[in-house]
């Protein structure tokens, strides 16, 4: 089938160049005009952060998040409430109130009560709270910039004053993706020594992403998308599509030096590395789509549109880019920069031929210590800590940090994300409850100050304000939250028949990462399982698919743990431009492991197909190994320092995830290609000999998967 849709693109190129140049202008366009709001918010149901939100909403009106405006005086004598800083202020908390999604505004100028709880003890710091009346990821993104343009006007030689609030976070990002593809030209020239053919993979590549960018902006309408989707999934389709047509296009220019016409060796390439593209985009769309297990919209969302790109470039490697071969034919290798290297299937004096047998001849050295590494490496994983990063990760030039900042220096670092303690009320009299309540909290490890109780509107609810002496994202913030839930609520609410609940944005976040925390284990699981299954009607061996998955599950656990390292402890945080220390995002790691998974399956197939290839041919596994190795570690590396590249280059990201996600698969991706395929695969493969491809006889029954076409001369694959 492969072989006969090459030959129809090649023979109708011109009208396969047409369709897809006229899809990326239609999705392009829909995807402006068309497109859905990324900026959709998650919700937890059945949590108890999501029950005490449906209290806060109904009865005290609070349908959205809130904000704040933060101020501090510079005169250390001078007063936040002064006469001259309401004059200040008073104008921007005008313009703030008439604000669209904006309630109210409430702030310690006219509304006295309150301003002992929004004015610090020393006088010097104060803050107006914005209530809105939808969710923080739902504020549009101009308005906000907006909001803050109106906040930096306020400022003063006397006053500064800030925005606080997820809702006031820059979203705007260096064209990191712009990068990532300058280096990956520059990788493509050094591999090809050829401008047509470094062109000819960048192009397939920026012509599926932006068709996938399309498509995840229409479906924004139907699903819900978070505002950093499109950027995860250029990196992905950039990746992952940059490799694809990377390895097509080797196998076309190898086959032409061998003697091919141009047609034959499109359709070689196609039969051959086509198919092998084709298998590991699925696992890679296979893993992502795993993560629908997680039940979370927003979670679904981001794999829904890293998936599509990847089909995408799947689908442009062996269709876009054959008919772009039938037009450049034998002139692959023209435009040189310097003298292409013509390559051919003898490469036994290469350097890889001689790695590969180095590896063969010290097979228990390589062995043990690849393992070493991934292991040391893979240590940090055993205190991954899941949680939701706070506006203290923010690098200092954004206004959220520098009100964080004010906020913890006036009133505490809780001050930054106050839990909220609720209750229904069915009876008024039972409010009496929640004072003991308060008293209990009060007295509880772990609380800084707490407010009296407050009685909603409609007197059918009661609040409690707390603030805890730890920022919103510190391990005792967390350890607070439980101790609450499990402890001081139940031994001081027993005989009562109030319902108490803890929320707030700082309680969903934990309530968030026990709950994918809980479901980690099992997505892992679940992923694990198909791609053993998978591998085993490939390669139709026992030992390979379980040696793979293995190999690749510690070559995440390393990755998991220089992520952890990073992020989680601190190490070399300057270096990448990190605010602070903190949590691993609670989704990270589920993210991760279905791209890294799927990547690495990706070097796995390329590398055991042309093993088991060879295999077919000569019976002789160090052979087979040896080939194998040569035939696909120029290649391998060249396409993991591209994604190295593409991936490494969304550190430069304002954006804490997005400098955690691109960190955490360019590490992945290097110790794969690195420790995993060019030490471990082939010591261990050299280990196992010929038990490598055995298949118990109960197990013939089993389905035949050619990933790699028969190649020219090889008998039919036998069990």
């Amino acid at each position: 089938m492969l072989r006969r849709l090459a030959g129809w693109c090649y023979d109708r190129r011109r009208a396969v160049l047409g369709a897809w140049l006229v899809a990326v202008v239609l999705f392009s366009i829909l995807g402006q005009v068309a497109g859905g709001s990324l900026l959709k918010t998650f919700s937890l149901s059945g949590t108890d952060g999501s029950r005490a939100f449906a209290v806060l909403g109904r009865d005290f009106a609070r349908k959205g998040d809130t904000g704040q405006v933060v101020w501090a005086v510079h005169d250390p004598n001078g007063s936040a409430t002064s006469v001259d800083a309401q004059d200040a202020l008073q104008p921007l908390l005008d313009d703030l109130s008439h604000e669209p999604h904006v309630v109210a505004v409430t702030d310690p100028f006219r509304s006295p009560d309150q301003a002992a709880r929004l004015v610090s003890q020393d006088g010097h710091v104060a803050y107006a709270e914005i209530q809105f009346d939808i969710g923080a990821n739902d504020v549009d993104l101009d308005e906000a910039a907006h909001m803050r343009g109106l906040a930096a006007k306020a400022n003063t030689p006397q006053l500064q004053v800030e925005l606080g609030g997820a809702m006031f976070t820059d979203q705007s990002q260096p064209a990191s993706e712009l990068i990532g593809v300058l280096a990956a030209v520059v990788i493509l020239l050094v591999a090809f020594g050829s401008v047509l053919a470094m062109g000819l993979p960048i192009l397939t590549a920026l012509v599926g992403i932006g068709i996938g960018l399309g498509i995840e902006q229409v479906l924004a309408h139907v699903i819900d998308v978070p505002t950093f989707a499109p950027q995860v999934t250029a990196m992905i389709g950039l990746g992952v599509g940059i490799d694809y047509a990377l390895f097509i296009v080797t196998r076309y220019r190898n086959a032409l030096h061998d003697g091919r016409e141009p047609r034959d060796a499109v359709i070689e390439a196609v039969d051959t590395s086509g198919r092998a593209v084709l298998f590991a985009g699925c696992t890679v769309v296979i893993s992502l789509i795993g993560l629908f297990v997680i039940g979370l919209g927003f979670i679904q969302g981001l794999a829904t549109g890293a998936a599509l790109a990847v089909l995408v470039v799947m689908a442009a490697s062996v269709t876009l880019l054959t008919s772009m071969l039938g037009f450049v034919g034998r002139a692959i290798d023209k435009l040189s920069l310097s003298r292409a290297r013509h390559e051919s299937s003898a490469t036994e004096s290469s350097f890889w031929v001689r790695w590969a047998q180095m590896i063969q001849r010290r097979r228990w050295i390589a062995a043990i210590g690849g393992l070493l590494v991934l292991v040391v490496l893979a240590l940090p994983v055993f205190s991954l800590r899941l949680g939701t990063a706070d506006a203290g990760n923010d690098p200092t030039s954004q206004t959220t940090r520098r009100a964080y900042d004010l906020l913890s220096t006036g009133f505490g670092p809780g001050s930054n994300g106050p839990l909220l303690v609720v209750a229904e009320l069915p009876d008024p009299s039972k409010a009496q409850a929640m004072d003991a309540l308060a008293t209990a909290i009060s007295a509880t490890p772990g609380v800084r100050d707490r407010s009296p109780v407050i009685i909603s509107p409609n007197g059918k609810a009661a609040l409690i304000s707390v603030n805890a002496d730890g920022a919103p994202q510190d391990a005792s913030t967390t350890a607070l939250v439980h101790r609450l839930r499990e402890e001081v609520i139940p031994s001081t609410m027993a005989g009562s028949t109030l319902d108490v609940h803890v929320g707030g944005e700082t309680a969903i976040g934990i309530d968030l990462a026990d709950k994918l925390g809980a479901r980690l284990p099992w997505f892992l699981l679940a992923v694990l399982t198909l791609s053993f299954l998978l591998l085993l009607i490939v390669f139709r061996s026992l030992l390979v698919p379980l040696k793979a998955v293995i190999m690749n599950l510690l070559s995440i656990g390393a990755a998991y743990g220089v992520t952890i390292a990073i992020f989680q402890w601190g190490w070399a945080k300057d270096v990448i431009g990190l605010g602070k220390a903190g949590p691993i995002e609670s989704w990270a790691p589920m993210m991760l492991f279905a791209v890294v998974f799927g990547l690495s399956m990706d070097y796995e197939v390329f590398l055991l197909s042309r093993i088991r290839e060879e295999y077919t041919i000569s019976h002789d596994n160090s052979e087979a190994v040896s080939y194998g190795l040569a035939h696909t570690a120029r290649l391998i590396t060249a396409a993991a320092a591209i994604m190295i590249c593409v991936f490494g280059s969304f550190v430069l990201s304002d954006l804490r995830v997005l400098k955690l996600i691109g960190m955490g698969l360019a590490v992945a991706v290097f110790i794969d290609a690195t420790v995993v395929r060019l030490v471990l695969v082939p010591a261990t493969m050299e280990l196992l000999g010929d038990r490598n491809w055995w298949l118990p006889r109960r197990l013939g029954w089993l389905p035949r998967l050619q990933v790699e076409g028969v190649p020219e001369g090889a008998p039919a694959p036998a069990d």
